[in-house]
């Protein structure tokens, strides 16, 4: 009756969906995945990998793989920031629109690199077929139909004209914003529509070395002929990239974009008549959308399908390749026997407010950079390491979140249940590594010299709930040793406290005191039981430390 069937199958083969396959498979989990490109991607677009995107890439085991495609050092392009000038011609007299904030040593273990989708898109191919991935390029979706049980879909090889009939547990449209998927599902998007159209045209111009200085810049605009240009290179190498921005209402098409005109472009904004190669050329529209839900049933969305914004703060492909691994966790946790679907239900819990808060910042930077900000979004501006890695969850797996704000005003990564766990580096043995290497399959309970009896407690819970977890001392004379400062004070404990920590690095829990003021047996049981959701045992009470 199928020609195959699969835990997982996934739709779109960019970083996102690549990245589902990938951290899908480095779990155990089989997936089929259908693109219907030819190939992998042959632009360098998306060229901003973010701390927290390297941090996913080094747990899965191929953060070397990437770094090696760096270009020289691309961090002298971040701290360059947003500048921008007249034409390019007149560098020196450019303007300091935003200088972020990206990474940090007390931040991460990793930090930001440019490369674009065009050398790393081949190295997650390559890494998620090793973990198993079936990767099927030059296919399509033609349909499907998701039922109680699972999903039903066909597909077909353009080459061949064959159909297969492809039965899943789950699937995952990660097709883009256009997203047949979402069309299918009938999901709507809210948001503020099209803010503006423009098109990205890839070319050559060696001259532009010259003019620039070997300025570094994450994106330069130029404001020559009354509209804003935007040009970058942060991927490190040819070709330059220039976003101008077109009026359809004003009769304009891309089609209109010739090779010729496309040339002029370049050297009215370089501000001299240099010689320009056009590459290629590719209209997109800077949009602000958001679905209503990230899941209906078996079917999950994830990156542009689930979430469109300006490309202001770059945090597209990133934001996307997150969802895909909050998504991989938990679906490898209900291929393992122990996952619910009311875990499954926090994906769109977690990930929907983080995607409209994070597509509401690419407005503002938006609006700032070209010019017509309010006040109110300079207020209400938030810094990008926030965006990137200070984010917050709030779902029934987080226990004891305080607040509501996805985004604060401040990067406060301290060990406060919902948020990234603190990075603190440590000894093991006799090697260096980051807290945030601990972190990957399983719940991870944290605690202090003094609070063994939480460990105790935790490894009970999880053989009664069925629950994968690990327990690590941390201290002086403990089997993790702090380096560079203070665990308990990182984490928001004292010496007899503890934290439980998901598979993906977020914290779940905490008790900063001892374990003897209360039943530890009781709280814990409870709190892996809320944390993985699953049924807590008859024994559990609501004694849950904060």
């Amino acid at each position: 009756m199928y020609d195959v069937k699969i835990p997982v199958l996934i739709v779109g083969g960019g970083p996102v969906g690549l990245s589902t396959a990938l951290f899908s498979g480095r779990r155990g989990v089989r997936t089929m995945l259908l693109e219907k490109r030819d190939s992998t991607s042959m632009l360098p677009r998306a060229p901003g990998l973010q701390a927290r995107t390297m941090e996913l890439f080094r747990a899965a085991g191929l953060g070397k793989d990437i770094r090696a495609l760096e270009k020289g050092n691309s961090h002298a392009y971040f701290e360059g920031g947003i500048i921008k000038v007249d034409t390019f011609s007149d560098i020196d007299n450019a303007e300091l629109l935003e200088s972020p904030s990206l990474d940090g040593p007390t931040v991460s273990p990793e930090r930001v690199m440019g490369c674009g989708q065009d050398r790393y898109e081949k190295v997650l191919v390559a890494k998620a077929q090793e973990y198993g991935a079936d990767v099927r390029f030059n296919t399509r979706l033609l349909s499907f139909e998701a039922d109680d049980e699972g999903v039903t879909a066909i597909a077909e090889e353009a080459a061949t004209g064959n159909r297969l009939t492809i039965r899943a547990d789950y699937l995952v449209g990660a097709d883009g914003a256009g997203s047949r998927i979402r069309q299918a599902l009938g999901v709507e998007r809210v948001g503020r529509g099209t803010v503006f159209n423009a098109l990205s045209i890839y070319f050559r111009a060696p001259e532009l070395e010259t003019l620039l200085k070997d300025r570094k810049f994450i994106l330069c605009y130029a404001s020559a002929g009354g509209s804003l240009m935007g040009l970058s290179r942060l991927h490190g190498c040819d070709p330059w990239l220039a976003a101008p921005i077109y009026y359809p209402e004003k009769g304009e098409k891309p089609e209109d974009y010739t090779d010729e005109r496309c040339v002029e472009i370049v050297r009215r904004a370089a501000g001299k008549d240099i010689d320009v190669e056009i590459m290629d050329k590719v209209p997109w529209q800077g949009a602000q959308l958001v679905s209503e839900t990230f899941r209906v049933g078996r079917v999950f969305l994830a990156g542009d399908a689930a979430h469109v914004h300006p490309p202001a703060g770059g945090f597209g492909a990133n934001t996307g390749i997150h969802d895909a691994h909050n998504l991989s966790w938990k679906l490898a946790a209900v291929q393992d026997g122990w996952g619910t679907d009311a875990l499954l239900d926090t994906y769109d819990a977690e990930r929907r407010p983080l995607g409209t808060a994070m597509s509401e910042q690419a407005l503002v930077r938006n609006r700032i950079r070209h010019g017509y900000a309010t006040e109110q979004d300079r207020q209400d501006f938030v810094d990008d390491v926030i965006i990137t890695l200070g984010y917050r969850y709030r779902s029934s797996s987080i226990v004891g979140a305080e607040g509501s704000k996805v985004l604060t005003p401040d990067l406060e990564l301290t060990g406060e249940p919902g948020t990234r766990a603190p990075h603190v580096w440590l000894r093991r043995g006799e090697e260096t590594i980051s807290t945030i290497d601990l972190f990957w399959d399983d719940f991870v309970l944290l605690h202090g010299p003094d609070g063994g009896a939480w460990a105790k407690a935790a490894v009970k819970a999880a053989e009664r709930l069925g629950v994968p977890l690990r327990t690590h001392a941390v201290g002086p004379e403990e089997e993790l040793r702090p380096q560079d400062r203070d665990w308990a004070a990182a984490y928001g404990v004292d010496e007899g406290g503890a934290v439980l920590v998901r598979p993906d690095a977020f914290v779940a829990w905490r008790n900063a005191g001892d374990a003897a003021a209360v039943d530890a047996d009781a709280v814990l049981d409870d709190v892996l039981a809320r944390a993985s959701a699953a049924a807590p045992s008859a024994t559990a009470r609501s004694a849950v430390g904060s």
